[in-house]
């Protein structure tokens, strides 16, 4: 039984593309791991806004959406649905959660978008909304692990609400306390060097 717990232990990290990882849909990719265990993984990508405005696709949730107020795409898959990732102040502590809000590992859970958001306007500390999501088969990540195609490193509450996405990437891995802030400085290009 070991095994399950070392799988459910995911859930609220974040992955991190490595330079080996080839898929372009996570060409330096950050995602958070909102589900992680033996029936496969789900996240999305914190790191790809789009040109759309959250306003223009949700309404009334536009207001709530931090910098930049954009739809993310957060992964592959359903491109047409919607999901709602916010911090909620204090939710870590264990007080109850507001109408809406779904814990997902410390501060950070998901939105119930079909809500009214005035319901939760007053206790989320940021929102972030993503079309699609990221996904993973049964034992699909952990072979990509072993591959060396992602790093795995704890979140941070901000990184949700990072006002400036495309630095996320190389914020996340500098901020590690290993060889790891090394690789922050990898090239976009490395044919280049």
């Amino acid at each position: 039984m070991s095994g399950m717990t070392e799988v459910s232990s995911l859930t609220g990290r974040l992955l991190v593309a490595t330079p080996a990882l080839a898929d372009p849909n996570f060409d330096r990719a950050v995602v958070l791991l909102l589900d992680h265990d033996e029936e496969g993984s789900l996240g999305v990508v914190l790191n790809r806004p789009t040109p759309v405005d959250v306003g223009d696709i949700l309404e009334g949730w536009g207001d709530l959406a931090v910098e930049p107020g954009v739809v993310f795409q957060g992964g592959p898959v359903s491109l047409d649905s919607a999901l709602g990732v916010a911090v909620v102040p204090g939710g870590a502590a264990g007080e109850g959660a507001p109408l809406g809000w779904r814990r997902v590992h410390g501060a950070i859970g998901l939105v119930d978008l079909e809500a009214p958001p005035e319901l939760l306007a007053s206790a989320l500390g940021s929102l972030r909304i993503f079309a699609g999501y990221a996904g993973w088969g049964p034992g699909q990540l952990e072979d990509e692990l072993v591959d060396g195609a992602w790093y795995v490193v704890e979140s941070e509450p901000g990184d949700v609400s990072c006002p400036l996405p495309e630095r996320l990437w190389r914020e996340v891995l500098r901020r590690q306390r290993n060889e790891l802030a090394m690789v922050a400085t990898y090239p976009d290009d490395p044919s280049l060097n």
